[in-house]
């Protein structure tokens, strides 16, 4: 009919698009953990206690693998920082032959086992080895070495792709205004490619807090980290409780540090953003 107005079509409120994915959180990872949690308040004997976190948390067992997963994760993800940078830089910036097949590599060895790195290395450094320093594989170093082995192309995959986005009029004006190269690095790149450095460390981070099979196939002496200790409690030792004890505090250390590496990297941005404002 004429002057009728024709009312819009009727949608589903916004709030039912995000019911699926918190569904699919809530039974796949929620609902897991908090299993968990409640197995590490629920010792042998029956009942609800916290008695197996004093034992566990007291244990120098736990005290030993708990210094040795942050000082791993933090010297891995602060070797991977540097020495994907460094690559990234000679790979984004440097011409030389193969730099596209180089870059390329990257993509292909963000897909190989963890395994294979620690293998590798006991081919380099075993009792048999090139270098024959097999002692070198029962420290903490070794776990290190393998780690930033393996985890320095999760930096560079996102550093490449900032590189790629800067603009090389800005570095060839900068070098034609007399800056040399460390000058323009740390003024032009680096500016633009803070936040996919940070992301590429945060995730570095989580994931050695959280690497289970390089430590386990290195089997180096002494070495023992929350994830190693967590299948000895739970496999070795059938100590359930005990094991989702040190998975609770693990994910806890997890959160923090994540939660503290963001913060320091957000002000580090902030900082950075307030100084190319005023220059």
């Amino acid at each position: 009919m004429p002057g009728r107005r024709v009312g819009r079509p009727r949608t589903a409120p916004t709030w039912l698009w995000a019911l699926p994915p918190l569904a699919a959180l809530a039974v796949f990872f929620l609902y897991p953990l908090a299993l968990v949690a409640w197995q590490s308040v629920s010792p042998d004997a029956g009942g609800r206690s916290l008695a197996d976190y004093g034992r566990i948390l007291t244990s120098t067992a736990f005290t030993a693998a708990l210094g040795n997963t942050l000082w791993i994760a933090v010297g891995a993800t602060l070797g991977c920082l540097v020495l994907g940078l460094a690559l990234s830089l000679v790979i984004a910036f440097v011409p030389f032959p193969g730099g596209r097949l180089a870059a390329r590599l990257v993509d292909v060895f963000l897909s190989f086992p963890s395994f294979l790195i620690t293998l590798a290395l006991l081919f380099i450094y075993g009792t048999t080895g090139i270098i024959h320093a097999g002692a070198f594989l029962t420290t903490r170093w070794s776990v290190l070495l393998a780690e930033v082995t393996y985890f320095t192309p999760f930096v560079m995959r996102p550093l490449l792709a900032a590189f790629s986005r800067t603009d090389t009029a800005l570095l060839e004006a900068a070098a034609g205004l007399g800056a040399g190269p460390l000058r323009i690095i740390r003024r032009v790149i680096l500016p633009e490619a803070w936040p996919a450095l940070a992301a590429g460390g945060a995730l570095v981070l989580v994931l050695c807090l959280n690497e289970f099979g390089i430590v386990l196939f290195i089997g180096a002496k002494g070495v023992t980290t929350l994830p190693v200790l967590i299948y000895s409690k739970a496999m070795l030792e059938s100590d359930y409780p005990g094991a989702c004890v040190i998975a609770v505090v693990n994910t806890a250390v997890s959160v923090a540090l994540y939660a503290l590496y963001r913060v320091l990297t957000s002000r580090a941005t902030a900082l950075g953003g307030g100084r190319r404002a005023g220059a």
